[in-house]
């Protein structure tokens, strides 16, 4: 019997009205990802990159098609089921950290903890586990002001993961840090989605870290086609 796909885009359409005119953004998008599976988008700016991201993760719906996890259509559930699925099965990085500022890194990541249910002293415990596996233990106490823009990113991956969701799904996470700060966050997601298995769907604008992940795609026309995974560079 063949294993269940993890997370399947099925005939995905999305348009939006602009005036007098409606514009197809997908157009019939085809995407499986299995569990454990680290993939790769790519586009061009405005090609439909976070709109799609924003239906795999069931923050909308589509026009026409289906999005399922497990077999189980996302579009058919009611908002308050499909914002229990995002809170236990989903985690969602943005490329703008999307921190509150009036709390400190301990309670952004602490979060998706307490809205499930999870008492305060146990969510925090958690927040403080998982701030110390990217690295910024000391930081708990810190609230979003104090922190470099690398710091909120990694406060952002922690309140992603912090739920153990099967899947994270990453919006351009590194476009607003430089290529040293990108190449460590990047990495830092790779390791701690192989840590917990689960699998990663990230769109990204830098090509080099096609070679990382093992299936990528380009999002063009509003169609959803394989790309071969890119070789690593040779070393000079």
């Amino acid at each position: 019997m063949s294993e269940q796909p993890a997370l399947q885009a099925r005939d995905v359409h999305k348009s939006f009205v602009q005036g007098d005119r409606e514009i197809m953004v997908l157009d019939g998008v085809q995407l499986t990802v299995q569990a454990g599976d680290t993939v790769a988008i790519i586009g061009a700016s405005g090609s439909g990159k976070s709109t799609l991201m924003h239906l795999l993760a069931g923050l909308d719906v589509p026009d026409r098609g289906q999005v399922t996890i497990d077999g189980l259509s996302i579009g058919e559930l009611s908002e308050q089921a499909r914002g229990r699925l995002r809170n236990r099965e989903l985690g969602f990085v943005y490329q703008f950290h999307h921190l509150l500022a009036e709390f400190t890194a301990g309670e952004n990541v602490a979060m998706p903890c307490l809205v499930r249910g999870m008492a305060r002293p146990e969510a925090l415990a958690r927040a403080r586990e998982y701030l110390a596996a990217v690295g910024l233990a000391a930081r708990c106490e810190h609230r979003p002001a104090a922190l470099s823009g690398g710091e909120r990113q990694r406060v952002a991956i922690a309140r992603a993961l912090v739920n153990g969701p099967r899947w994270v799904l990453a919006d351009e996470p590194t476009g607003n840090l430089d290529e040293n700060t990108a190449g460590q966050v990047f990495d830092l997601l790779l390791e701690l989605n192989q840590r917990n298995g689960a699998s990663l769907i990230i769109v990204t604008h830098n090509p080099q870290l096609l070679t990382s992940v093992d299936h990528c795609h380009e999002l063009k026309g509003g169609k959803l086609l394989p790309l071969a995974p890119r070789e690593p560079s040779p070393p000079r």
